[in-house]
């Protein structure tokens, strides 16, 4: 059976048993507001033990491709198989006492076996890099205060010149929502970069008072012509062109206090001059309770997202599978890494997850791709937390594990191998019934 559709959008709320029998439903059917305390449960990271690796599904390998990073966030794959990331924290993040790395590292593979036997700091003086983006010559990173432009040729493993601010974002030094991500259009016209909010539903009128942020932008490749083409998310993370439509889409992680259930985080299209919400509304017309009554041409106006995640899973990474390695039931969908709640009574998200899409559009719930992040849920530990994927030039997922200073590679065995009995898309739909 397929999963329900809401005018006419998929919407999969996941629920308590998360992926492996997630429920679909619509945000009408979302809990009232504080229908449960607001939880504060946090993450304990242990550390991977000796051998200790995620699980990944059947008939697909899990190995290190890189070890010994310092707080893995974002990846970025070269034309020529090499990989950068991007390590940093911001100052209120989970283990914020040590210092942020401020590195981008160039890690690469010389022989083919699948792990980077060499690894290059590339930047090491741009504060908190996150988005990384290439055009020609050029490697564009997004830092917490700006969009910087470096020189840098594709096999080389060092710049050939000075890193130059394009464009001034906003920044508070690390506090807040400071990662920004950054993605080019598919004919690499237009630079469209992701802000989120400093405040969780700015209760305290800071964020209005700038309007970039809880935004994603948009500028020409030369930092010109800057402007808003989208608002009202609170904190979109993921960007990504879908190849079957071209159309922008986004991972956003929703606000919080209002309880376990609400406000589910959500996968969605970004469309030119679309509202979505934050701070006055979630999913459409779901008035958020703290700022009742201040907005309603704006709340009239709210977008409801495409696919709604599991409240408090906190999507960052999405990249959409155009490789062939993979069986084919995943070519085309959305791998999402969920790094993990904080603001629920009990965890959720600590996984990758894969969404089918089909005609440009999601085809089903998500399913479980990359697990076993969680080593005690009651206890509250942790070996790692996903945070970046993207997909190799060999067809690989590599995901960046920030917690576990590791970028994992998740390789499909062969095609000989043992067929899984209940494809992914069969799966999503299974667990929409």
């Amino acid at each position: 059976m397929e999963a329900p559709r809401l005018r006419p959008l998929v919407v999969a709320v996941l629920g308590a048993a998360l992926l492996g029998a997630a429920a679909a439903a619509a945000p009408d059917a979302l809990p009232e507001p504080y229908a449960t305390p607001s939880a504060v449960k946090l993450a304990q990271v242990v550390g991977w033990p000796a051998g200790g690796t995620p699980r990944p599904p059947l008939n697909f390998s899990v190995t290190a491709f890189a070890r010994g990073l310092d707080n893995p966030r974002s990846l970025l794959v070269l034309p020529n198989g090499d990989v950068l990331v991007a390590e940093a924290r911001g100052r209120n993040a989970p283990g914020a006492g040590r210092p942020s790395a401020n590195r981008v590292t160039l890690l690469r593979d010389s022989s083919g076996a699948g792990v980077a036997d060499q690894q290059f700091a590339l930047i090491t003086d741009l504060p908190r890099p996150y988005g990384l983006a290439l055009r020609r010559d050029r490697l564009y990173v997004g830092a917490s205060d700006a969009v910087y432009s470096c020189p840098f040729l594709v096999g080389q493993k060092r710049l050939h010149g000075e890193c130059k601010p394009l464009i001034d974002l906003p920044d508070e030094d690390g506090r807040g929502h400071w990662t920004r991500n950054l993605a080019f259009s598919p004919d690499e016209t237009a630079l469209y970069i992701a802000v989120g909010s400093h405040t969780n539903v700015d209760e305290e009128h800071v964020d209005a008072q700038v309007p970039q942020r809880a935004a994603i932008l948009v500028a020409s490749p030369s930092g010109k012509n800057v402007r808003i083409y989208a608002s009202g998310l609170r904190n979109p993370v993921g960007l990504a062109f879908e190849p079957a439509s071209g159309r922008l889409w986004a991972t956003v992680n929703e606000r919080d206090l209002l309880g376990d259930e609400l406000v589910p985080d959500f996968l969605t299209r970004i469309a030119d001059g679309a509202f979505y919400g934050w701070p006055y509304a979630y999913f459409g017309a779901h008035e958020d309770p703290r700022r009742r009554g201040e907005r309603p041409d704006l709340v009239a106006r709210a977008v409801v997202p495409d696919f709604a995640i599991e409240a408090h899973a906190a999507p960052l990474g999405l990249a959409f599978y155009g490789r062939t390695q993979f069986p084919k039931d995943y070519r085309g969908g959305a791998f999402i890494a969920l790094h993990g709640s904080w603001n629920r009574s009990s965890f959720s998200g600590y996984k990758v997850v894969f969404v089918p899409f089909a005609a440009g559009r999601p085809a089903g719930p998500a399913v479980d791709f990359l697990t076993g992040f969680i080593k005690d849920g009651e206890a509250g530990e942790v070996y790692g937390r996903p945070a970046g994927v993207a997909v190799a030039t060999d067809g690989s997922l590599l995901v960046a594990d920030d917690a576990g200073d590791t970028v994992w590679r998740v390789a499909f065995k062969c095609a000989a191998c043992t067929p899984d009995p209940v494809p992914p898309a069969k799966r999503a739909h299974a667990a929409a019934r």
